[in-house]
């Protein structure tokens, strides 16, 4: 266990998702965005990218703040072995929608703790299932345009309306799903000496 009294807490990210998320422990903490390119590897596993990327995103922050806890996170949206990428506007999030209707999709969601400058590395990753109901045009057009989901990968936010076009969620840890396992995350950062509640 390391000594983080006075250690500053330091999310990797600009995603407004995992900082709301990391605000449920009620922990002080910053926010700075790694700058990391986010391009797959040639013959790449997805879970592979993710736990990477989580890791090149904690280790690019903690460079640059050597006395802080960096927390990095990186999700990837599985159909079949089809890779789903965040859609990016309306159009292509209605048509990412359409193609999952009745089918089951796989998050991967990897969380990386860079602390002691870099002398400690936590990793994990973690699976969630999620099995989309049958949707219609009409209901997908009007999820989309209430909800904006283009931001996220797999083009629905189950934190909210997104929530109303599954059937069925599998997890250890319902964060997980929205981009941060706060389940794992608090235990490691109690190991690190922050007071989790």
């Amino acid at each position: 266990m390391s000594d983080a009294v006075g250690s500053a807490l330091v999310l990797a990210s600009s995603s407004v998702h995992r900082r709301q998320l990391l605000e449920r422990l009620g922990l002080p903490f910053e926010c700075a965005p790694p700058g990391v390119d986010e391009a797959p590897l040639a013959g790449e596993s997805p879970a592979a990218l993710a736990t990477r990327l989580a890791r090149a995103k904690a280790l690019a922050v903690a460079r640059e703040r050597n006395d802080a806890i960096v927390i990095g996170s990186d999700q990837v949206a599985l159909r079949g072995e089809q890779v789903l990428g965040k859609p990016g506007d309306a159009e292509r999030c209605r048509a990412q929608l359409a193609a999952s209707s009745g089918c089951e999709l796989t998050f991967l969601t990897a969380v990386c703790v860079v602390a002691a400058g870099g002398a400690q590395t936590f990793e994990h990753i973690d699976r969630t299932i999620v099995q989309m109901r049958v949707l219609d045009h009409a209901e997908i057009a009007r999820y989309v345009a209430q909800d904006r989901p283009w931001d996220c990968a797999g083009g629905f936010k189950a934190e909210s309306l997104g929530v109303a076009l599954v059937s069925r969620i599998e997890t250890v840890d319902p964060t997980a799903l929205t981009g941060l396992p706060l389940i794992w995350l608090a235990g490691v950062l109690r190991d690190c000496g922050l007071s989790v509640p």
